[in-house]
């Protein structure tokens, strides 16, 4: 028997608390399961510094994985099977893509991207064609096998219906991650009706297409999504962690380029910070050695990267303000030009963050980013993209919300052991009430 077409002796499942199990009967999967590549996913937080908001959010990205797959599995297995548009060729591959689909998220994800300039989808990819457990699995299939697995996730595979199982505005990621992450954080917006959604898809050429008679649960998906944005994803606290992070790691290499003789030297950043990443030492990085180093900086002679340390470590999250870029620059400007005088380098301690979402959109020519829609089959055949029937969502399509926010460390600010007529007018400039100074 072909390797692809092999099957365990007997099931294996995953006890999950968002699909209740997690079925395994392809051997290709449960291979790729058993990968270092894959396991190290148990390291890395599925939300970041969320957990210090919500403390539930501890899950991981090998959590979300699993997840993903399963959505895939039994759309392939329980929906798509047999129907014109569908090809079972396609099963394993997209079963695969799934799976592994996140393979390349870094410690803290997003805030160490920025950091370093780094692309996790680029090192998905990498880990999958690269010289690895994970290739060595998908290369038994056939030769073009980890190529095509890789082409999906990078959105260039020729079958596009197998790109938007993963990738698109309604996709097995999406449905995985706002239900799981609103169980783990304990917030009642990321629940939908999933079951109804994956009875209503139906395959076409290009895209996963949806029942007109399922128009209520996708409408009641994309509010889900909408609402989790905006009460989870850009939580100001979560929010206030990042910028932390995102100061610590600019710290340590700017200390690094300044020839800083460091008490633990950072090895494990040296090739960030020379931005010659090689996959090796990527994969050795998760956020167990990240905390480590940042537990070990809290004892740092530099005392930006030793503050920064502790209030990460310690959960001493900097305060935040609304803050509007557009009316505000001029405070800013007084705000950073005091901070300095005051012995706070506004570099690192005070910060301007934004966050910005846009709940739905469909495509319109000219613009740079290609957005495919949402169709609805309409029972005549006809296919309509959903904001046309929709009035909820016609509400909301192409309608970007943006929200400032102004960080910065308050127990500095009401310190008036120091440049206590500096501080007096940053409170001002603030709005700090004066009864918090100490």
């Amino acid at each position: 028997m072909a390797y692809s077409e092999e099957k365990l002796l007997e099931e294996k499942v995953f006890k999950d608390p968002v699909h209740r199990y997690v079925h395994v009967r392809d051997r290709v999967i449960w291979d790729l399961i058993g990968t270092k590549e894959f396991q190290r996913l148990r390291r890395i937080k599925q939300l970041g510094t969320t957990f210090l908001t919500f403390h539930g959010a501890e899950h991981s990205r090998f959590n979300h994985s699993l997840g993903v797959y399963e959505i895939v599995r039994r759309i392939a297995d329980d929906v798509f099977e047999g129907r014109p548009g569908w090809s079972h060729d396609e099963r394993l591959l997209s079963l695969c893509a799934a799976l592994l689909h996140d393979l390349g998220h870094g410690p803290f994800s997003h805030s160490f991207e920025k950091v370093f300039q780094l692309d996790h989808e680029y090192f998905t990819q990498a880990i999958i064609l690269g010289d690895t457990e994970v290739n060595a699995v998908l290369s038994r299939v056939g030769d073009d096998f980890p190529k095509n697995v890789a082409e999906v996730i990078a959105k260039t595979y020729q079958n596009k219906l197998v790109i938007s199982l993963i990738s698109s505005q309604i996709d097995a990621d999406r449905m995985d991650y706002l239900q799981r992450d609103a169980y783990f954080t304990g917030v009642s917006y990321g629940h939908f009706d999933m079951e109804r959604i994956l009875r209503v898809m139906r395959p076409r050429e290009d895209q996963v297409v949806i029942k007109k008679s399922g128009m209520h649960a996708v409408e009641d998906y994309i509010m889900s999504r909408y609402q989790m944005y905006w009460q989870v994803y850009f939580h100001p606290v979560t929010r206030s962690a990042e910028v932390i992070l995102t100061k610590i790691l600019h710290r340590a290499k700017a200390l690094h380029e300044q020839y800083y003789s460091f008490k633990s030297h950072p090895v494990h950043f040296y090739s960030m910070f020379e931005e010659e990443v090689t996959l090796e030492d990527y994969l050795k990085l998760d956020e167990s050695v990240i905390l480590y180093y940042f537990q070990m900086w809290q004892e740092e002679d530099d005392l930006i990267l030793s503050d920064l340390c502790r209030r990460f470590m310690n959960r001493n999250l900097f305060k935040y303000a609304e803050f509007d870029p557009a009316k505000e620059y001029k405070k800013l400007a007084e705000l950073s030009i005091l901070f300095d005088k005051a012995g706070m380098d506004p570099e690192y301690y005070l910060v301007v963050d934004s966050s910005s979402d846009l709940p739905y959109d469909f495509y319109r020519p000219g613009e740079e980013e290609e957005r495919l829609p949402i169709h609805l089959l309409m029972k005549s055949g006809e296919i309509r993209e959903l904001s046309r029937e929709s009035e909820i969502v016609d509400a909301i399509s192409g309608k970007r919300r943006t929200d400032h926010k102004l960080y910065y460390p308050i127990d500095f600010i009401c310190d008036d052991s120091s440049a206590k007529e500096i501080k007096r007018k940053i409170r001002k400039l603030l709005d700090i009430d004066e009864s918090k100074v100490h």
